[in-house]
């Protein structure tokens, strides 16, 4: 494949990528949009391997929703939640021995 092919291969899936950024930033981010996004990975990627030479990466940004509110509640967490827990560093939570 001469290199002005895979220029505009590489070129082609760019635009989709914006293409489906774009269509996110409109409708929302869903399973189907994540479905999309993983296939233009897999397209880099099979483009990658077929014609050497990453392409250059479009500079993506995480979706966040800055008005979803994340409660964290003030009551304690269950113990049993930290059972077999190591502390980095520290060691397990083993009882003492009498």
């Amino acid at each position: 494949m001469p290199n002005s092919e895979i220029a505009e291969l590489r070129q082609s899936v760019q635009r989709v990528r914006k293409a489906v950024g774009a269509v996110r930033r409109r409708f929302g981010d869903s399973a189907a949009m994540r479905r999309l996004d993983n296939d233009v990975d897999r397209l880099e990627i099979d483009v990658t391997e077929s014609f050497g030479t990453p392409l250059i990466p479009c500079a993506r940004t995480p979706i966040i929703d800055r008005n979803e509110v994340v409660l964290v509640a003030d009551t304690p967490y269950d113990p049993e939640l930290w059972r077999d827990a190591d502390d980095e560093g520290i060691g397990g939570h083993r009882p003492q021995a009498c």
